[in-house]
């Protein structure tokens, strides 16, 4: 059922009227009542609301219309239909109702799905979204209604959702595919730079939330699909598809929740791998697919080269750049998904729910989890000339990284087809985010560890020999590669074809991780 087009419209209205933004609702209730909401405590920002409410001083000092919205909308708490109908005043208590938003009962708004605001930061500027989304674990606990969530739960935004947005490429499409849509915040996200976004779920609910949301943002062109992974777009192709699949490794045993938000129903790390293999039938050719995963290391065997010989297994050929993240042994993987339900420790389901995972695992000699992020891309020769599998588990800032991983890909697509001869020919400058750092032995007049570091994208720190150092500080757009790499040569009394053969291929990395950009890509050196 697609929502009324008026109702959104007007409650749309009245959440702008009434400041209901994230840094507004941040400041109504302060710093450390927001860090306890994040462990799930409300208790905190409820009190500085109620004094707002009450018009007194509270934390921010925030209106009684707007302590009124977070209450209810952010926190999942009833509220007066008289205090709902002053903060929405066209919309109205009854427009939150018509929306499925919320229950009358007698002179009570009794919240039946939650309405956050929610940032998001891309390449031209910041921006936000209204969100809504089932009651959280925090909103059914403050309403004492036991923090267990229902299997059929539409999960709102959580730190993967954000993640896997901050990776979008900001390279405009016409039509993009976001498998496993959930709340729609990736098909709010796609639709950005996208003509056309066509929003895929197992859950007939999440669609419903996701047409709301689109409403609610004043955001056309996204159709909503029932179905599993690709079938709902059988015979098409996207230039783009996304995905933050269900892709938590849940046992399929009696007494385990499936949760359709994060459970695929498949063993293991299949779903991951069935996405993985059959991504390719619906993109287009040079068509890019980005999504989260999760794969499992069995025995001796590496998760990374799982993942590889699911990318080899794809009927089409693929270009692959695929990042892990993390791993977490069985006992933490367990724990964390157990939690992520509700079921929190002590609880009496809790270790029997553990030990399901455990069991799970050892059928299958899993040792450890690997998650990161997958970009794949059909490749548009019938040739894969991109394999790259790595892990980086430094910290990163908080910045979007759509921008870098598209600027890595243009790299990799403008210097792969050249041979060293030609990329002798080419100029370079050095990023602006890289620093130089050299480490001296006390007394030492020459450094004994030189290292570039990158201040965005993954925040590399790579080390370099001297010869290497000092063609990176020479690339400023003046002079070719070769050029410098000759002049190297002459300074350091080696033989400079050797050292050119020895430069060339790190040239090729560097410009890939972003420590270089080609000056024509920057325009006129200055």
């Amino acid at each position: 059922m697609t929502p009324d087009p008026a109702a959104a419209a007007a409650l749309r209205a009245d959440l702008a009227a009434a400041g209901y933004t994230a840094d507004a609702v941040r400041a109504a209730w302060g710093r450390l009542a927001d860090e306890a909401i994040g462990h799930g405590l409300a208790g905190p920002a409820l009190r500085a609301l109620d004094a707002a409410a009450a018009g007194g001083s509270g934390v921010g000092a925030a209106t009684p219309a707007l302590a009124t919205l977070a209450r209810l909308l952010f926190l999942g708490v009833p509220a007066p239909v008289a205090s709902v109908d002053a903060a929405l005043p066209t919309a109205g208590s009854a427009g939150l109702a018509a929306l499925g938003l919320a229950a009358i009962e007698g002179d009570v708004v009794v919240p039946l799905a939650l309405v956050r605001p929610q940032e998001y930061v891309e390449s031209g500027g910041a921006g936000e979204w209204w969100i809504a989304s089932d009651l959280d674990e925090t909103a059914l606990n403050v309403r004492g209604a036991g923090g267990t969530l229902p299997t059929g739960h539409v999960l709102g935004v959580g730190g993967a959702s954000l993640t896997l947005a901050g990776l979008h490429l900001p390279t405009p499409a016409l039509r993009v595919l976001d498998v496993g849509t959930g709340c729609g915040i990736q098909a709010l996200r796609a639709r950005r730079t996208a003509a056309e976004v066509v929003a895929t779920d197992v859950s007939e609910r999440a669609l419903a939330f996701t047409r709301l949301n689109a409403l609610l943002n004043g955001v056309d062109g996204i159709e909503t699909r029932h179905g599993s992974l690709f079938a709902p777009v059988a015979g098409e192709v996207f230039d783009r598809v996304v995905s933050n699949p269900p892709f938590v490794i849940t046992p399929r045993a009696a007494g385990v929740p499936e949760y359709e938000y994060r459970d695929g129903g498949l063993a293991g790390d299949d779903l991951v791998a069935a996405f993985v293999t059959g991504v390719g039938d619906v993109l287009a050719p040079g068509g890019i697919a980005q999504l989260l995963g999760n794969w499992e290391y069995r025995g001796a065997e590496d998760g990374l080269d799982r993942v590889r010989e699911w990318v080899d297994a794809s009927p089409v050929p693929l270009d692959a750049w695929i990042i892990e993240r993390e791993q977490l042994d069985p006992l933490a993987y367990a724990e964390l998904w157990v939690r992520d339900g509700g079921t929190a420790p002590g609880t009496p389901d809790h270790g029997a729910l553990v030990e399901a995972w455990l069991s799970d695992f050892a059928v299958r000699g899993v040792t450890a989890v690997g998650f990161g992020y997958l970009l794949l891309r059909r490749a548009a020769s019938g040739t894969p000339s991109l394999r790259r599998f790595e892990r980086i588990t430094q910290p990163l800032s908080d910045g979007a990284l759509g921008d870098h991983l598209a600027a890595a890909l243009a790299a990799h697509d403008a210097l792969a087809p050249l041979a060293d001869d030609a990329l002798a020919a080419e100029t370079f400058v050095v990023a602006g985010d890289v620093t130089e750092a050299r480490h001296h032995l006390p007394g030492s007049e020459d450094p004994s560890v030189i290292e570039l570091r990158q201040g965005g994208g993954f925040a590399r720190v790579i080390e370099v020999d001297p010869a290497l150092a000092a063609l990176v500080g020479a690339c400023d757009g003046d002079l070719p590669v070769g050029v410098l790499s000759d002049a190297i040569a002459e300074l350091l009394d080696v033989d400079a074809a050797a050292l050119r053969a020895d430069l060339l291929p790190r040239v090729r990395e560097l410009a890939f991780t972003g420590f270089l950009r080609r000056a024509r890509a920057e325009g006129p050196a200055r």
